[in-house]
């Protein structure tokens, strides 16, 4: 009888795990995760370098670079402070498992100044990254779960990186907050003569009127 019930009991839980209608298990799903660099209105960045390290202990070099998504909202109002999203786009990091640690150095464009770091990345954010391709969305049970994890780095002038990812439902998650140093050598290391990146008119525009509004990211 024990037996029977045990056996009974077994059924049901693997009937209950089949027709979980959160489950992305059989969804399409990307091997890899994706990267990419925002930056605050108007505060143009450039970045020169990236690598990753994952949870293996694999040095990924050269994982991403160049401009960042951003928005330069012509509305004549202030729209800088704080951060208004991030893009949706990135670069996939082949062959690597989720991240321990990220790298970049990149160019604050409008200061002008070049910084560099090397970012923790916790592990709630990989639990979310993990979920976010495992799992449906509670709200949305009958779309497919997320096709790709993915580390999205928000870049600010003074030095600051805002770190998101995105969880089940798409939605970003702030997950770390970190100080760079400036990077001693200047912009391209040392092999440009001191020259940035050309900061649109836009920006100088912008910057003109409002300034740099540090302390808000």
């Amino acid at each position: 009888m024990r037996v029977f019930i045990a056996l009974l009991s077994t059924l049901l839980l693997s009937g209950c795990l089949t027709t979980d209608p959160l489950s992305g298990k059989n969804d399409p799903k990307s091997p890899w995760w994706d990267l990419g660099f925002t930056e605050p209105n108007y505060m143009e960045v450039w970045v020169e370098d990236s690598a990753v390290e994952d949870i293996n202990g694999k040095l990924f070099r050269r994982t991403g670079g160049g401009t960042a998504a951003g928005g330069q909202p012509e509305d004549n109002r202030e729209s800088a402070r704080g951060w208004t999203g991030f893009g949706v786009g990135g670069k996939s990091v082949i062959g690597a498992d989720l991240p321990k640690r990220i790298f970049v150095r990149w160019q604050s464009v409008v200061e002008p100044q070049t910084y560099r770091v090397w970012i923790d990345i916790p592990e709630e954010a990989r639990q979310i990254m993990r979920r976010a391709t495992d799992r449906r969305c509670p709200q949305t049970p009958k779309q497919t779960a997320s096709y790709m994890a993915s580390v999205n780095l928000g870049l600010a002038p003074g030095g600051i990186v805002q770190v998101w990812v995105r969880d089940e439902c798409r939605h970003p998650v702030k997950v770390a907050r970190v100080q760079a140093e400036i990077e001693p050598l200047g912009p391209h290391q040392g092999k440009s003569n001191g020259h940035y990146y050309p900061q649109s008119e836009n920006s100088k525009r912008y910057i003109e009127k409002y300034g740099i509004p540090y302390g808000s990211w």
